[in-house]
């Protein structure tokens, strides 16, 4: 019989940098670092994860310097004709 490793989640590390707020329409939000998150969303697309797809239509808040460079690589990554 194969051997079923399980671990328990005990919630976020206390030295997680996370604040959970309440947005002006009432929607809870968590404000966290970009490194926190991108590693973990990074791995999920890699690993085709299902639950992604749940949160497709979710919108996020980023900061304008990051739209302007994700902008610029959207930009050159595609190939030129």
């Amino acid at each position: 019989m194969p051997q079923c490793n399980l671990r328990v989640y005990h919630g976020p590390d206390e030295a997680s940098c996370a604040t959970l707020t309440e947005s002006a329409s009432g929607k809870r939000c968590v404000t966290l670092p970009v490194g926190d998150i991108l590693p973990l969303l990074a791995d999920a697309v890699y690993c085709r994860r299902t639950w992604l797809r749940d949160f497709h239509a979710d919108e996020i808040t980023i900061s304008t310097d990051l739209y302007e460079v994700l902008l610029a690589y959207r930009h050159y990554r595609q190939p030129s004709a």
